[in-house]
């Protein structure tokens, strides 16, 4: 008999919480022989947690976990697998943008043998700016730091129950869970999906959290950053030296004299603000690295109620 762990990340979704358990309960539940719904509050400030113990109250298989504060989506799915007992383990966006009948096929293929199976986006139905930057953000992904990322991006994911321990014991600070569970391999399965728009709440995928994730799937999996400044750094040093060959051959032969302050402050400027930029991509390398050394956990959980996990819940 198999058991299904389903961990839901909750942030600021009292308005969708018990219609996603009805919808479970209508469209996956009765088909599972054994089954864990594990909801992580990550740090809500409305009315989640109160409705997240509710559930509780009336369905013995839900484990209801609380995090001190909000440490973010990724942090929160980490912690939901860090206590969650199932063979495997399927993420579910509590928004309700995906239909939860997903949550069956990508049951089923784990069942046919792939212990990764990624839930893909076919389509969506977000605003123009929303699909255009997700579209370069998955791009930007593909092209420079894993070619495992399908073309529509990927949110929710299936993972068996040795791919979890290893994620739990990589235990990374500022990287994307999303593209560890791509690097770590096994046999992977890929389902297409159409992302249905929200019905209700807000969403709190903030431009700052964007860009945030940006920064941490390039700097944790890809060493194209720093092969950038390399190249940058080659391309101005010959420019550089191109450029007083052809200036003193200019005075030597012809007399042209040397232009003035105006060109000369434009190269001084355009150097500077290179050498910052590369300074502090360079900073962004070694802050991570300090970060990790403090051996800082990526969540803390502050409350949990059902049964426990095997290993230690308080991370």
């Amino acid at each position: 008999m198999n058991k299904l762990s389903i961990v839901i990340p909750v942030y600021f979704n009292e308005d969708t919480l018990e219609h996603l358990y009805d919808d479970l309960t209508d469209k996956v539940i009765h088909q599972l022989d054994d089954y864990e719904i594990v909801f992580v509050d990550d740090g809500s400030e409305d009315k989640s947690w109160e409705i997240i113990t509710l559930l509780r109250s009336k369905d013995s298989h839900i484990k209801a976990v609380r995090l001190s504060r909000n440490f973010g989506e990724h942090s929160a799915i980490l912690a939901g697998l860090s206590v969650c007992t199932g063979d495997c383990a399927v993420t579910k966006q509590a928004d309700m943008q995906e239909d939860s009948l997903l949550i069956m096929e990508m049951y089923n293929s784990w069942k046919a043998g792939n212990k990764v199976v990624l839930a893909a986006r076919s389509e969506r139905e977000d605003s123009f700016g929303v699909k255009f930057f997700a579209n370069i953000y998955y791009n930007l992904i593909r092209g420079f730091v894993s070619k495992r990322m399908p073309r529509g991006g990927c949110d929710c994911y299936l993972i068996d129950r040795k791919v979890i321990d290893v994620l739990l014991s990589m235990d990374e600070m500022n990287s994307s869970l999303t593209l560890q569970v791509l690097w770590v391999g096994f046999k992977t399965d890929v389902i297409y999906f159409h992302r249905k728009e929200r019905e209700s709440g807000k969403g709190r995928w903030t431009f700052a959290k964007k860009f945030k994730l940006l920064l941490d799937s390039f700097v944790s999996f890809s060493y194209i950053p720093i092969r950038l400044m390399w190249l940058i750094g080659i391309v101005f040093f010959i420019f550089a030296i191109v450029l007083a060959i052809v200036v003193f051959a200019e005075y030597f032969t012809k007399g042209t004299p040397v232009a003035g302050w105006s060109s000369l402050m434009c190269v001084l400027l355009l150097s500077m603000g290179l050498v910052l930029w590369m300074l502090g991509m360079l900073g962004e390398y070694v802050w991570r690295t300090f970060d990790a050394t403090r051996n800082r956990r990526p969540f803390i959980i502050d409350e949990i109620y059902g049964e426990q996990s095997n290993g230690d819940n308080l991370k």
